[in-house]
């Protein structure tokens, strides 16, 4: 399957203003991308790129004063079938974990730990592995509704297990929270999901957010907002929450402009 994905984002500023961006596909799939999904600017700037702590492609640039454009417009290759489900996939005891996983037991920006882990050992401690991961999604799926007039940006995961509402980023870190308090490594996610095999929905598409846990030796996605495997996610980053993953960090004043995001299936040539 062929999926076109990409963005057209502006921003006004009022002076010359360092920008950090994470716009680009992870690199875990590059290799599927049918061309280079180069950041484009108007006007044309020069770029830096490095990588960051958690293995995400990030880009440097300075914004002059006034409109800047960024853009991309691609084609990558995707399976075309739903998310694998592995029930039998169980998590490991906390000594065995890799180094590498434990940061993503411990509390952080938006993930409150501490505030939520009687109530996810009292609620999910009979489970284990998939199966308590599972329960986790089926337990803020059903708890927290869903709506961009709730969208916050400062609200924490015990912000939305109080107020019941959110968007995909709220789900998301409600789960992986519980999933921490409970001995499994959960990271949060960023990329593009379109509505490939589910019904359209009428909204204006956005990046979408996600998480992804650690269970018999590799990382597993899971999605509390749609809770069900879905066709097409491509990632984009990952991190211990948002605030790892913002797709933009300006050091200065400024205003967006416009903000588009495109995925969509399209026909395949070959």
């Amino acid at each position: 399957m062929l999926i076109r994905i990409g963005y057209d984002i502006t921003y006004d500023f009022a002076q010359a203003t360092p920008m950090m961006v994470m716009l680009s596909v992870h690199h875990t799939r590059v290799g599927d991308l049918e061309q280079p999904d180069h950041i484009r600017t108007d006007p044309g700037l020069p770029l830096r790129h490095y990588r960051d702590s958690f293995g995400n492609w990030c880009t440097r640039l300075v914004a002059p004063p006034g409109c800047l454009r960024l853009s991309t417009d691609v084609l990558i290759r995707d399976s075309g079938q739903p998310e694998p489900r592995f029930p039998h996939a169980d998590q490991h005891p906390v000594d065995h974990l890799p180094d590498d996983t434990l940061l993503y037991l411990l509390g952080s920006r938006y993930c409150e730990t501490d505030r939520l882990s009687d109530f996810a050992w009292k609620t999910f401690g009979h489970l284990s592995g998939w199966a308590r991961v599972q329960a986790i999604c089926d337990f803020v799926h059903r708890h927290v509704t869903f709506g961009y007039e709730h969208a916050r940006n400062t609200r924490t995961a015990f912000e939305t297990f109080q107020e019941r509402v959110g968007v995909c980023r709220d789900f998301g870190h409600l789960a992986l929270t519980l999933c921490r308090c409970t001995n499994i490594p959960a990271r949060y996610c960023t990329g593009y999901l379109g509505d490939i095999g589910v019904p359209r929905d009428p909204n204006p598409m956005d990046f979408s957010g996600w998480f992804e846990v650690w269970l018999d030796n590799r990382w597993h996605t899971f999605d509390a907002r749609h809770n069900e495997p879905r066709i097409g996610r491509i990632l984009i980053a990952t991190g211990r929450d948002a605030a790892d993953v913002a797709i933009s960090n300006t050091f200065g004043p400024n205003r967006l402009v416009s903000f588009v995001v495109h995925t969509e299936q399209v026909a395949d040539a070959a």
